[in-house]
C-alpha cells in the first residue's frame, strides 16, 4: 500500500478515535453513493455528523480543510442526502471536517472544524 493511503488511513483511526472520545457513536465509514464518499458518518446527541478527513504531511501549500473545493462539497451533500433517504434519518445533519497535520516536533495533531460548510454551498 501507498505510503499516502496508509497515512489517510492513519488519520481516519485517529479522527475516529477523537469523535468516539467526543461521544460519538459511529454509524458508517466510508460510506460510497455514485462518486462520492463520506469519510465517517457519525451520531452525537440528536444530530449526524457527516465528516470528511483531510490529511497532509505538510501545510507548505494548502491546508487541509482548504482541500474541500465546492465540487468536493457538491458530492459529500449528495451522499449525506442518500444516506439520510435510505436510512430513513430525520436527525439534524452538521458537515465538519477533522484535518490531521503534523506539527513542529512531527507529532500529528488533530483540528476539527464543526459546521465547516452548509448544504446549500454546494450549489
Amino acid at each position: 500500500m501507498a505510503d499516502h493511503n496508509e497515512f489517510g488511513n492513519l488519520a481516519e483511526e485517529m479522527a475516529v478515535d477523537f469523535l468516539t472520545k467526543m461521544g460519538c457513536t459511529i454509524l458508517k465509514r466510508n460510506f460510497r453513493y455514485q462518486k462520492a464518499e463520506i469519510d465517517i458518518i457519525a451520531l452525537y446527541k440528536n444530530e449526524i455528523l457527516i465528516v470528511e478527513v483531510k490529511a497532509r504531511s505538510t501545510d507548505v501549500f494548502l491546508e487541509p480543510q482548504e482541500a474541500v473545493n465546492k465540487r468536493k462539497i457538491k458530492l459529500i451533500v449528495m451522499a449525506a442526502n442518500e444516506y439520510m433517504n435510505k436510512g430513513n434519518r430525520t436527525e439534524e445533519v452538521r458537515f465538519d471536517i477533522i484535518s490531521v497535520l503534523p506539527d513542529a516536533a512531527g507529532k500529528l495533531q488533530i483540528t476539527h472544524l464543526e459546521n465547516a460548510f452548509e448544504a446549500f454551498d454546494a450549489n
